[in-house]
């Protein structure tokens, strides 16, 4: 059986033949059809994350198949498959079958596609929780989203628009406003001075990160969701006081109990229509060729390794 592996930190993961998964107590043995390919994997592959599970192992926190064998799903049952410690402390879904906790597995529509089913829980349930839960947000508000081009990013449009904001999307690249979702202002990244923005929704980091909070009115928030564009941001704190933006983290570690709750509703706006998560289908061949367009940036919404 194929799986794609690090046998190292901070290096590239390569395609072992291992040994079938045998179904342990309680477990889902699952037949994966599409697995995710997330920064989460790239940040617990580097070897600095608070979680590390024993070398060599399988990343892939995320993923979607069908049923094999389970005490209460029936054979054929299209599950997503996340949590329990996939990836993150135990072997993860970068496999051709894996067996999993069943609290792992969440029943998928059959009509939504595995590639979606793979990958629409963290960009739709970060925004709901971003837009919801932290940021608040109030129909008529201006919302600005930076990285609209990318999975959570365009979710988090996606949803704004829809809860009555006005979006304004903004990419790194004039290729990518063709990728901003429909009813969003597309906009390359340049400035604003005159502070238009009620919320920021920023998913780069970086040392812009002070820069584009200064977008937003005063007693506006400005939410942190990623970090694509560096990890470090340094504050001038009386300057940061006269902007008077709040910096709002978003620990979607924290939320996860919240997003499960979430999910269900999100599955059924999936199926009809109302959303949409951009994905890449890739071979497993082409893994580490899509890890390197992910952390360039040049990956369109989310690269699925399929099998």
């Amino acid at each position: 059986m194929r799986a794609l592996r690090f046998h190292d930190w901070g290096q590239d993961p390569v395609v072992d033949e291992i040994e079938e998964p045998v179904r342990g107590a309680g477990e889902v043995l699952v037949q994966v059809r599409a697995a995710a390919l997330a920064h989460l994997d790239l940040t617990v592959a580097s070897g600095t994350f608070g979680l590390k599970p024993p070398l060599p192992y399988t990343g892939g926190v995320e993923g979607s198949g069908v049923v094999v064998e389970a005490d209460d799903l029936e054979p054929g049952t299209q599950v997503m498959l996340r949590g329990a410690g996939l990836g993150l402390l135990r072997g993860g879904t970068w496999q051709e079958r894996v067996s999993v906790p069943r609290k792992a597995v969440t029943v998928v529509d059959a009509g939504v596609p595995a590639e979606v089913a793979a990958t629409f829980f963290v960009p739709t349930t970060t925004a709901a929780v971003v837009l919801h839960d932290v940021a608040k947000l109030q129909p008529g508000e201006k919302v600005a989203v930076v990285g609209a081009a990318g999975a959570v990013g365009a979710s988090v449009a996606q949803q704004a628009r829809l809860a009555g904001a006005e979006v304004t999307g903004l990419v790194a690249r004039e290729d990518q406003l063709a990728l901003v979702p429909d009813g969003v202002t597309g906009v390359v990244l340049g400035a604003f001075d005159d502070r238009p923005f009620d919320l920021l929704i920023d998913t780069l980091g970086g040392d812009g990160l002070v820069g584009r909070s200064r977008w937003v009115r005063q007693g506006g928030r400005a939410v942190v969701i990623g970090y694509v564009a560096g990890t470090e941001v340094t504050i001038d704190l009386p300057s940061w006081l006269l902007d008077d933006v709040a910096l709002l983290p978003v620990n979607m570690i924290r939320h996860e109990r919240r997003a499960r709750e979430l999910a269900p509703a999100l599955i059924e706006r999936l199926a009809a229509g109302e959303l949409s998560v951009a994905v890449e289908s890739v071979p497993l061949a082409d893994a580490v060729d899509a890890i390197a367009r992910m952390r360039s940036g040049h990956v369109r919404g989310r690269a699925v390794l399929s099998f």
